[in-house]
């Protein structure tokens, strides 16, 4: 089975909660209609993908203060042509966080969003369909901030209730503390 088709079929199998729902539905509607959809030159939209970094004892996450959004979020970034969207996520987590040996807890996406861009430079306004995973950190990870970033941190969930984020940002922490929670 080819990557598109293997990420169709976990796309559409994909356990997802009400918010997330229409967001799936769209992303088989992208999947279906634009072959090129894995290229950030598919407009008005195109996947990315991302990862929520978790430390070995799962109880901090780390974060990237991003340099030209100017916030705290995850570890992500375009497709670049690649249908394999955790091997997308773990490679942006790996080049923006500098931890190698990060590991996938499923297969499975975590968690689906899609979020507007505003025009940039030589870019118009579009969306990332955007595919998150969440990635286990080795034990003793220690990080190194890229170009791309101000900052990273390690933040426990209550540190996290402090900081400024967006709802989607505010929805996945809450996925992943419940997550926790179950054990």
């Amino acid at each position: 089975m080819s990557d598109r088709a293997t990420f169709r079929a976990r796309l559409g199998a994909l356990d997802v909660s009400p918010v997330e729902e229409p967001f799936r539905r769209r992303m088989l509607e992208l999947l279906d209609t634009t072959p090129d959809c894995f290229l950030r030159t598919a407009y008005p939209a195109h996947f990315t993908g991302s990862a929520l970094v978790v430390s070995a004892d799962g109880c901090r996450v780390l974060l990237n203060h991003h340099r030209k959004l100017n916030k705290w979020i995850t570890f992500g970034g375009h497709c670049d042509g690649d249908a394999n969207l955790l091997r997308v996520a773990m490679r942006e987590a790996w080049e923006e966080s500098g931890i190698a040996g990060l590991e996938p807890v499923s297969e499975a996406p975590f968690d689906l969003d899609i979020h507007a861009i505003p025009p940039l430079k030589h870019e118009p306004a579009h969306e990332h369909f955007d595919v998150r995973y969440l990635l286990l950190a080795p034990e003793g990870a220690e990080f190194a901030v890229s170009e791309e970033s101000h900052a990273l941190a390690w933040f426990t969930p209550e540190e996290l209730a402090s900081l400024e984020l967006d709802a989607s940002m505010r929805r996945l922490i809450a996925k992943w503390q419940t997550r926790q929670r179950r054990g």
